[in-house]
């Protein structure tokens, strides 16, 4: 059952419609509107804003024995962090839902696995979007995410993280669009068929020949150019051959730690001049600290995890948390995020800054486990001297705006 909370989000938002909101992300109040009084506290400012994350990994729990978006977790005791409840706690109106793969073997069996792979992780998307229609709706457009918003439901994009389920059929990135695909990356953790990953060993020296047919693909279709992963080199080729801006989805400031998947201050600055948005990652804030224990109980989740009973999956995250809490992954805090994510600001400006904090995929950090704590995001960025209309595009505007000069351009081309 919907909660009262969520009525009274829900009615606001009604009352407000589709075109308010749109003024709302051009930093305007609506004729009809009083503006808000200076004296609005930051909780009331994080309930006025759309804000959506463009990077949850959250479809990688749909499939799980007994998990349902619809119930509330605790991060406790469960190994997920975004769910219904906690959207609604922490004020998150919408994202786009990953169809991810990990990255196997470039050869036509490989291939095959990983189509049949994503196809059931769209397949799942589309099934928990219809499970929970009353509450939450499959989002197709930038319009799409503000009449949603309005009628007090959930929106959800879709997008897919590693584009080796393609193989060497482009064409097939056809069917995932027609099926609600929006943003796309070419590649992952390793290098594959498309382009060279960040932690790969440069086999193309950016983009492969395919890799930029697919970057046209992806323009033709309307779909926005992700290079979240990708290689310093291929995002500079990325920015290139795109005929719209693209997006990191989940990305840092290499400034926070000097790691491949954060970039550096001359990339950020390269991304924002072609207009272009980084969604800041919560990730690679702070170096992993891996022990024998942990790895264990992690390869055990991986394997059992999404087929086990609630009974043992509940029993593995108890063990995993006890191991966590005797040698604990790292030690980034939400200090260090907001660090990282006002550096990012700093160097990029406000126009072209996202968030992406990779829930569900490694994020979250100590005193930011879960999307439930995500208006205190809101409340340091006021105190930092950011305004709500500065926040509005941070938290939605500018991946908004991507996403309708990803669609312009399919329309007129």
């Amino acid at each position: 059952m919907i909660t009262d909370t969520f009525k009274r989000t829900a009615r606001h938002r009604l009352m407000m419609g589709a075109g308010a909101v749109s003024m709302l992300l051009l930093g305007c109040t609506p004729a009809t509107e009083t503006a808000a009084p200076e004296t609005a506290s930051a909780a009331e400012i994080h309930e006025r804003l759309l804000t959506l994350d463009t990077h949850l990994d959250t479809p990688v729990h749909f499939g799980r024995n007994g998990w349902s978006m619809a119930d509330a977790h605790d991060y406790a005791t469960d190994a997920s962090q975004v769910d219904l409840p906690r959207m609604e706690q922490g004020g998150l109106d919408g994202g786009f839902f990953v169809i991810y793969t990990p990255q196997g073997e470039l050869t036509s069996a490989g291939y095959a696995e990983a189509r049949a792979m994503a196809t059931q992780r769209q397949r799942e998307i589309l099934e928990m979007a219809a499970a929970n229609a009353e509450r939450l709706e499959l989002a197709y457009t930038a319009d799409d995410a503000l009449r949603i918003a309005s009628e007090g439901k959930v929106f959800a994009f879709q997008s897919i993280e590693n584009s080796w389920p393609l193989g060497e059929d482009i064409g097939a990135l056809q069917s995932f669009y027609d099926n609600g695909v929006r943003m796309a990356g070419p590649v992952h953790s390793r290098d594959n068929q498309f382009a060279d990953s960040t932690t790969g060993d440069g086999r193309w020296g950016g983009l492969s020949p395919a890799g930029r047919e697919l970057v046209a693909e992806m323009n033709r279709l309307g779909i926005v150019v992700d290079g979240s992963h990708a290689s310093d080199a291929a995002i500079d080729q990325l920015i290139e051959l795109s005929a719209t801006p693209i997006i990191l989805s989940h990305s840092g400031p290499r400034w926070a730690m000097d790691h491949q998947r954060n970039l550096d201050d001359d990339g950020i600055r390269a991304v924002a001049a072609s207009g272009g948005a980084i969604c800041v990652n919560s990730v690679f804030l702070a170096p992993f600290l891996e022990s024998e224990e942990l790895t264990a109980i992690e390869e055990r989740m991986d394997a059992e995890y999404r087929t086990a009973s609630p009974t043992q999956q509940r029993a593995l995250v108890r063990e995993l948390r006890a191991a966590q809490g005797r040698a604990p992954q790292q030690e980034a805090n939400f200090d260090a995020f907001m660090a990282s994510l006002l550096h990012l600001l700093d160097v990029a400006g406000v126009d072209h800054v996202c968030m992406g904090a990779d829930w569900d995929g490694g994020g979250g950090v100590i005193g930011m486990r879960d999307i439930a704590a995500l208006p205190q995001v809101t409340a340091r960025l006021l105190a930092a001297g950011y305004d709500e209309e500065d926040l509005q595009k941070i938290w939605s505007g500018n991946v908004l705006r991507l996403l309708r000069q990803a669609e312009d351009y399919a329309a007129n081309h």
